[in-house]
This record gives structure tokens, C-alpha cells and sequence, in this order.
């Protein structure tokens, strides 16, 4: 967040230096000719082209000024953990104020901008697809968590330490989060110490339902949240985390939950398109 101020300031020095370059001609404007005041043809050129210039730099100062602003608003809405409208991506920090205001800043709830557009290029798999794909996980299925006894699947469950998440998936799976957790250590490691697990593989029916599947029974996908606290389904809010996080999953091929119907923004899948990559390579 600090690697921001050396921008600001960068920022600010040049709208001071335009600022002092507008006020020049102010101080000397160009020099008349002949009496009583009256302007020569070269002056009156002069100062249209004097008139031009000065409202050139009128609008680079205003665009400089939007942009100090911009960032003030980022430094703002990232360190001191301001409530109201942030400046990124649409995103409203919605935590109390207060004591609870000074919460680390990846385990502020906001809300989800524009969640209907997030997993573009990706495309869900279905709990059908994936039992037309795979056989059903288990015989039976239930409201509980059963274990797995499809013969090609569960010979590729693991129960693996992922960076700093431990949980049971398909190898494949896990060797995918290994990479996307390699690049969030590596790009944010403060964010990465406070990722935490809700689980992953749980071979069951979805709650509520008579036949659907859920979709951890396949081994391909777990539960994230930060601090080992649990996000709310289907409130449409997220951990500011998690929406860090997601930017990492999506860009290697993984769903994030919180498009879903009912946002679900602790879930996170393989989508349909990096399973068939697997399958055509042998890997499931």
C-alpha cells in the first residue's frame, strides 16, 4: 500500500509544475505596441496562441488532479480502512465502524461489484456434467460426507499441504493450487499468511436436494476464506481478500463462487474448460 505514496507525491510535483508554468504568462503577458494601449497583429497572434496554450494546460491539470485524487481515494480505502465508497473496482466497505473498523483490511466485508460478469471465459461444471463425465462418487449419497468410491477418481485423491492450506483433492487439482498459491505468496504475502480452509472434499448430495450432486464430491474444489472466518452464503458480500484471491484462481482456470445464483464466495472450482484440458492429457 506505502508503494503508492511515491506515485502520489510524483503526481502532485507535476501539478505544481503546471501550475507554475499557467502562471508565468500572468505575470508577464507579451508586450504591446503602439499608443493609448492599442495590440499590434503579432501581439493579438501571440496571445490566441497564448489563450490556446493556457487551456491546454487547464485540462492537464484537471486530469492530474483526477488522478491524485484517484489515489488519495486508494490510500485512503486501503490503509485506513474508510467506510463508504472505495475507488477500486466498485467495491463498498460495508464492516463497522469503531473498534471493529481497524480490522485488517483482507478481512473487510464488502460487497461484490458486478459478480454476474466474474468467471468470464470459464464455464461452471454442472453437477450433471460432471456425473456423465465421471460415475457418481459414491453409491448412496446422502446430507453427510461419505467417502469416495468411484475406482477412477479416487485414485487420484491426495491429502496434501498447500502452501498454507492442508485438504484432499484429485492431484491434478492440487497440483493446479499449488501454483496459484506459489503466485499469491509471491505477490502478496501478507494475504497469502491469512488464507485458511473451510474444507474440500465432502462426497455428498447438495443440502437440500433429492439428486443433485455436490460439487466438492469430485475432488475439484475446496472452501477458502480469511482468518478462519467464515463468509455468509448468499448475502452478495465477500472478504476483500477473497476478491484478490479470485483474480489469481480465475486467471488459472478455477470458478469462483460468488457469480453464482446464490453467491457462494468461499467456493472455488476447476471450471469444465481446465478439467477437459486434464482429461485430453491423461490426467483424469
Amino acid at each position: 500500500m506505502l508503494r503508492l505514496i511515491p506515485v502520489i507525491i510524483l503526481s502532485i510535483s507535476i501539478l505544481l509544475g503546471a501550475l507554475i508554468l499557467v502562471s508565468i504568462p500572468l505575470f508577464f503577458p507579451p508586450k504591446m505596441a503602439g499608443e493609448g494601449g492599442a495590440v499590434d497583429n503579432n501581439a493579438r497572434i501571440d496571445i490566441e496562441l497564448l489563450h490556446g496554450d493556457l487551456d491546454a494546460q487547464r485540462e492537464m491539470i484537471s486530469e492530474l488532479r483526477d488522478q491524485v485524487d484517484a489515489l488519495e481515494n486508494r490510500i485512503i480505502t486501503m490503509e485506513a480502512g474508510a467506510t463508504g465508497p472505495a475507488a477500486d473496482g466498485g467495491l463498498q466497505i460495508i464492516s463497522p465502524t469503531g473498534d471493529n473498523a481497524i480490522l485488517d483490511q483482507y478481512a473487510q466485508v464488502v460487497l461484490v461489484a458486478d459478480r454476474r460478469a466474474l468467471n468470464s471465459g470459464l464455464t461452471v461444471p454442472t453437477s450433471r456434467w460432471l456425473v456423465d463425465t465421471f460415475g457418481p462418487p459414491a453409491d448412496n449419497l446422502g446430507d453427510t460426507c461419505a467417502s469416495m468410491t468411484n475406482p477412477r477418481l479416487a485414485s487420484l485423491l491426495e491429502t496434501r499441504q498447500v502452501g498454507p492450506v492442508r485438504v484432499q483433492m484429485l492431484k491434478p487439482a492440487l497440483e493446479s493450487l499449488q501454483v496459484v498459491l506459489d503466485k499469491v505468496k509471491l505477490a502478496d504475502p501478507d494475504l497469502y499468511a491469512r488464507i485458511n480452509t473451510a474444507g474440500a472434499l465432502c462426497v455428498r448430495l447438495v443440502r437440500g436436494s433429492a439428486a443433485s450432486v455436490s460439487s466438492h464430491s469430485f475432488g475439484l474444489s475446496l472452501d477458502l476464506n480469511i482468518d478462519g472466518v467464515l463468509d455468509t452464503l448468499g448475502d452478495g458480500r465477500t472478504q476483500l481478500g477473497l476478491t484478490i484471491l479470485s483474480d489469481f484462481f480465475n486467471a488459472d482456470g478455477w470458478i469462483w463462487g460468488a457469480a453464482f445464483g446464490r453467491e457462494d464466495s468461499m467456493h472455488f472450482e476447476v471450471s469444465k474448460d481446465q478439467i477437459e484440458k486434464w482429461i485430453a492429457e491423461g490426467k483424469i
